[in-house]
């Protein structure tokens, strides 16, 4: 049998070295929980970067699953299929929104917004053309593809990958008054994501998003969320932009839309926006595709009936108040919303990744991000009992 280490020395072998993974094979999952390739069993606290809002191989979502592949698979768009208006039609019902674009992973769903935005620019706004401009804030994240490295300021994502594509200018996050300031007469959209996760769990000042919003509706410029991560009740609402009673125009999802089965993406928005797309100018093969749209339809089905986003709610407070209670002194700063946590370390005593190696050799699965922030994000669903295992555990490596 195949163990951790030749696994790994594998994968090293005939991988590119884009990922630096914690030294874990998984093998198996069920619920917040996961075992390794020798018998080791972790709770997972990191949710694949909260794709797995309803945790891992929920039944539902898998029943779901096997049912569709024993019918239809892929139709590509060249001919409709019983699966996509479904579930657009729940995910419109939901968000309160005209139209959907579905797509497979994120990045796609952001690069379809951008080009939305332009051409909106162009056919609606009156911007001439070649001259659209987008604001987006520094320290974002949304893929790595060129489109989306064009309005990206890490050096790490975007070194070596030049010449970008022009149009983008970035300014502070949490800065409303920046954005207004960076607005012209080109400008036409600004887009931002609610809470920085890759960023570090980056959670802007009260009131940001609606300032935005109302600069955004004072100069006739389209707010664009990206709400990949943070949607889907990982902060305690179906959206994030919610906590501020707001609605923007635009809205990327994906992540948890795709049960944590198959990668299922989507851009909704108001139907002035979506008009821009016709026949031809924009497109993928699998996206809309029925084996994901039945997923999707029914993470989203399960979300709701189960209440995933009260328990975000409920738990969340609960694990804020366990880890402000600790007072350790190796901490930082504790800072998101629901269950969306980010726990900064001083460096003095270590980097995230120090932290995270810590942890797994107790059983809890994290990750770093942005050096000395460990991101937390377990599934929706943990148990109350799971969540306090995993909390004596943090407390052990925080206090100790």
């Amino acid at each position: 049998m195949k163990n951790t280490d030749y696994i790994i020395q594998q994968t090293d072998k005939y991988s590119a070295n884009n990922y630096d993974p914690l030294p874990v094979v998984i093998s198996e999952a069920e619920g917040s929980w996961v075992t390794d390739v020798d018998g080791n069993k972790y709770l997972d606290m990191l949710s694949s970067y909260s794709a797995l809002n309803h945790g891992h191989r929920h039944p539902k979502i898998i029943k779901a699953l096997k049912e569709q592949a024993d019918r239809l698979t892929l139709t590509s768009r060249a001919f409709h299929n019983d699966q996509m208006g479904n579930f657009l039609e729940e995910l419109c019902t939901l968000s309160g929104f005209d139209q959907g674009l579905p797509m497979n992973t994120g990045t796609e769903a952001v690069e379809t917004a951008l080009k939305a935005a332009r051409r909106w620019g162009y056919e609606v706004k009156g911007v001439p053309k070649g001259k659209a401009e987008i604001i987006a804030a520094e320290n974002n994240f949304a893929g790595r593809t060129i489109g989306v490295l064009s309005m990206s300021t890490g050096d790490l994502a975007t070194d070596g990958f030049g010449p970008y594509a022009p149009g983008f200018k970035t300014v502070p996050f949490g800065d409303a008054e920046a954005i207004e300031e960076a607005i012209n007469e080109n400008t036409v959209a600004v887009i931002l994501e609610p809470i920085q996760g890759e960023g570090g769990v980056v959670v802007p000042p009260d009131g940001y998003l609606k300032k935005v919003r109302e600069i955004t509706e004072k100069n006739n410029v389209l707010l664009m969320l990206d709400e990949i991560q943070t949607g889907l009740g990982r902060t305690g609402k179906l959206f994030c932009y919610e906590h501020d009673g707001i609605k923007p125009d635009v809205v990327t999802v994906g992540k948890a839309l795709g049960g944590g089965m198959y990668p299922v993406s989507a851009m909704i928005a108001t139907k002035e926006v979506m008009d821009v797309f016709v026949p031809g100018n924009h497109g993928s093969t699998f996206g809309g595709n029925p084996l994901g749209a039945r997923v999707a339809y029914e993470s989203l089905k399960v979300l709701m009936e189960e209440g995933l986003i009260d328990r975000a709610v409920e738990l969340g407070e609960y694990f804020f108040k366990e880890l402000r209670e600790m007072n350790s002194s190796k901490i930082k700063d504790i800072r998101g919303k629901g269950l969306m946590v980010g726990v900064e370390i001083k460096e003095e005593v270590g980097t995230g990744r120090d932290f995270s190696e810590k942890l797994m050799k107790l059983g809890v699965l994290v990750k770093d991000t942005k050096a000395q922030t460990l991101r937390f994000a377990p599934p929706l669903n943990i148990s109350k009992e799971d969540l306090d295992w995993g909390i004596e555990r943090i407390k052990k490596v925080f206090t100790e």
